[in-house]
């Protein structure tokens, strides 16, 4: 049985407008109910390595098993290639040139059951009944900031290093997903995107973009509002609707 059968998706990725390389990545198996952002980092010694071996290794689970089995078939995969990830290259203060990481966003689907898993500050929305709702939260310092000592958004943004990730596959020895579950409704929309392409658009165009019936139409929205501004990172977006 094709397990998301009903769900069309749309996928596109774009070095943008400054970068020479794209250490984005994305998975797009709809058959599978199974969908992938990943947004390599460390430049130059294997962000998009990572990336790759990421939406790479997703691929080959089996698409059999009760959603519950999937679900934690994807955290395994996922948990394996951080200790991969850690075996290639340590993370050091002293060695940032030698990062060889990637954030993830990963959405399972299969009836009326959904479940976004992540780690880092590629996002996961939800476009429900003409209402935009981010379903990630962010593992950033900027996040933390906002959390941690009641910024807003704009001072966090505004703080040394608000970037700078907290959690990311292959930045440490343990790694701790953040999965959450949710009930799928006729009409619901979703998006999993790279910073590269939330940076550029605000909610406001996120929600229009998801809005229209097509998920090819969307994406088309989506880059074509983002690469009208600076496009200074590389931009990658899934989009996936009934």
């Amino acid at each position: 049985m094709q397990v998301g059968a009903r769900w069309r998706s749309a996928a596109r990725t774009d070095a943008g407008k400054v970068r020479m390389r794209n250490e984005d990545a994305f998975l797009e198996c709809p058959a599978q109910g199974l969908w992938v952002v990943a947004d390599g980092m460390g430049g130059y010694r294997g962000g998009d390595l990572a990336s790759q071996l990421i939406v790479a290794s997703l691929a080959e689970l089996p698409a059999h098993g009760s959603f519950d089995e999937r679900l934690e078939g994807v955290r395994g995969c996922l948990h394996w290639i951080n200790r991969r990830l850690g075996q290639e290259l340590t993370v050091t203060d002293a060695h940032h040139d030698s990062i060889m990481g990637s954030t993830v966003v990963a959405l399972l689907l299969e009836g009326e059951r959904a479940a976004c898993i992540w780690a880092g500050d590629s996002r996961c929305y939800l476009w429900r009944q003409q209402r935009l709702y981010q379903l990630s939260r962010d593992h950033s310092l900027q996040q933390q900031l906002i959390d941690q000592r009641q910024m807003s958004a704009e001072q966090a943004r505004a703080q040394p290093g608000a970037r700078a990730l907290t959690r990311a596959l292959g930045a440490s020895e343990q790694l701790t997903l953040e999965v959450l579950e949710l009930q799928v409704y006729p009409g619901d929309a979703f998006l999993l995107c790279s910073d590269g392409l939330y940076q550029e658009l605000s909610s406001d165009a996120l929600g229009k973009a998801l809005s229209l019936a097509s998920a090819q139409v969307a994406l088309e929205r989506l880059f074509e509002g983002a690469l009208r501004g600076a496009a200074g990172d590389n931009l990658t977006a899934v989009v996936i609707r009934q």
